[in-house]
């Protein structure tokens, strides 16, 4: 898929280097040297404030605005809204529109949003021949968020066709309600429902505490503080997770396929590998298989997608993801969850608020300054 372009490609090259330490709990030796691979950035539309997007039916994006609206970028360019939900949330905080997703047959279609008391919603839309029917609309979860920060708000289907929401630990700093660790909350977790297998959804009986009286049904996996944005690999089914650090650190958390959910990633007891305010390490803890501080221009992770386009070779099998305040596209090489390769595509999306995985693999870059682009060759 190749949608119009509007600018010309922006060059990069991919230096995959061996000066960064594998950022993992127990490997501290230096990642090993890969061949660089060429890259560039190509503008294909502009949006207003584009928050999230998801592969639609017939071979196009459909990209979220922040501010409520849904636009279909296609061959022709970016569209006319097909939803409209602007006076339903708003922009304060970190609140919007912030998650779009289609289950596998492109039948339904998602959305995640904060409505105008804040509270996160999911919300679901039947698809008809790739057109979405407003009057199908209902809600499927909603989460009370105390504060207008750390509301998460991704959403993807699985592999296994579940749907999976991440939110955030509700706010302020620190995390003050220990939301993190505690089970009794959705807030601070990875969720796991079936929204087709009830009314307003069904708890897969496999998720991984439904047998515990104290917990949430609905949690696949917990200790995390603001989760923006996960991604499982179409080649592997493998989960990555960007979770946002506190203070000092950000982290990129993994989950292998096989997994049976209940991974503690630690928060708030850990921000990344290292002990929060005086912590203690829980017992539990899956450490992130990726880590870097704030002494660089990086202060907020973005995460992406494992590539398994066809337009850069050299690039399949990379995580790329980035970092909003540093806006450069950085990548992981993964083995069996250990990091090989940690490197750059040498080019910056500016203030990277997302990234779209197309149906054909190819990946997209959004700009919280409008911009969405493809990450092309030179």
């Amino acid at each position: 898929m190749k949608f119009r372009t509007r600018s010309s490609a922006i060059i990069g090259t991919l230096c995959l280097v061996t000066s960064l330490a594998l950022a993992t709990a127990s490997a501290d030796e230096p990642a090993d040297p890969v061949q660089p691979v060429t890259a560039s950035l190509t503008e294909v539309a502009r949006a207003q404030g584009p928050s999230a997007g998801a592969a639609g039916p017939g071979d196009t994006l459909w990209i979220a605005e922040r501010a409520g609206t849904v636009r279909v970028l296609d061959d022709q360019g970016l569209g006319a809204p097909v939803l409209d939900i602007s006076d339903e949330t708003t922009t304060d905080g970190e609140r919007g529109l912030l998650g779009v997703a289609f289950d596998k047959a492109f039948e339904h279609f998602y959305i995640s949003f904060t409505d105008l008391e804040g509270t996160s919603t999911v919300d679901e839309f039947a698809v008809d021949d790739g057109r979405l029917q407003p009057d199908t609309r209902r809600t499927v979860l909603t989460q009370t968020q105390p504060y207008a920060n750390h509301n998460g708000g991704d959403i993807k289907f699985g592999p296994d066709g579940y749907l999976y929401i991440a939110f955030g630990d509700g706010g302020s700093g620190g995390d003050p309600h220990g939301n993190g660790q505690k089970l009794d909350t959705l807030l601070g977790k990875l969720l796991r429902i079936d929204p087709s297998g009830g009314e307003p959804y069904a708890i897969p009986a496999d998720n991984p505490f439904v047998d515990d009286a104290n917990a949430k049904d609905e949690i696949w996996a917990y200790g995390l503080r603001n989760p923006w944005r996960f991604s499982f690999d179409a080649g592997t089914g493998d989960l990555l997770i960007g979770d946002v650090g506190q203070s000092d650190w950000e982290e990129v958390d993994w989950a292998p396929a096989d997994s049976k959910g209940g991974e503690n990633y630690g928060w708030a007891s850990m921000e990344g590998t290292h002990p929060f305010r005086g912590g203690t390490e829980p017992a539990n803890h899956v450490p992130p298989v990726h880590e870097y501080d704030r002494t660089g221009l990086g202060c907020s992770v973005t995460g992406g997608f494992v590539y398994r386009g066809d337009a850069l070779p050299g690039l399949r099998g990379s995580y790329v993801f980035s970092d909003y305040c540093d806006g450069t596209l950085r990548t992981l090489q993964l083995e069996n969850g250990e990091v090989t390769g940690v490197g750059d595509l040498g080019v910056s999306g500016g203030e990277v608020i997302s990234f779209v995985e197309a149906g054909d693999g190819e990946l997209y870059v959004l700009s919280s300054n409008g911009v969405v682009s493809r990450v092309d060759p030179a």
